[in-house]
């Protein structure tokens, strides 16, 4: 299930950020030393302004994605799925969240081209030509 997660999800959203902070270190620009004693408000700070969706799988907190608003695009970031649930279209599903709330916006990213479930994902669902990623 993919659902909205707003200001007021503010620890839920925490607690599966920095599990991806501690999972995937060198997937993000931020690092889990960048919000790991991150105040309150700086959390729901950061959910304001933005488009950003939960899945859960299972009843269990499953992966979350972020659409940054910009001029002429909206930019994918923040994807994540936990370890329980990769393989099973959770990282499919999130993109396209992101995907359907940018309409008709075109949707952009920024992915190192060693993260290769995450090319995969891209050019599949058409957001990475087949020339390296960056």
């Amino acid at each position: 299930m993919i659902r909205e997660a707003v200001p007021d999800d503010w620890a839920e959203w925490r607690d599966l950020r920095l599990a991806a902070l501690r999972d995937a270190p060198d997937a993000f620009s931020a690092t889990l030393t960048d919000w790991l004693d991150a105040p309150e408000q700086r959390w729901r700070d950061r959910l304001d302004g933005t488009f950003n969706v939960f899945a859960d799988l299972d009843g269990r907190a499953a992966g979350m994605a972020t659409g940054f608003p910009r001029a002429d695009a909206v930019e994918l970031g923040t994807l994540w799925v936990a370890p329980h649930a990769r393989g099973r279209g959770i990282g499919e599903s999130l993109v396209r969240a992101i995907m359907t709330w940018a309409e008709p916006k075109p949707v952009t990213l920024q992915v190192a081209e060693d993260n290769h479930h995450a090319v995969r994902l891209y050019r599949r669902l058409g957001l990475l030509s087949s020339r390296t990623p960056r």
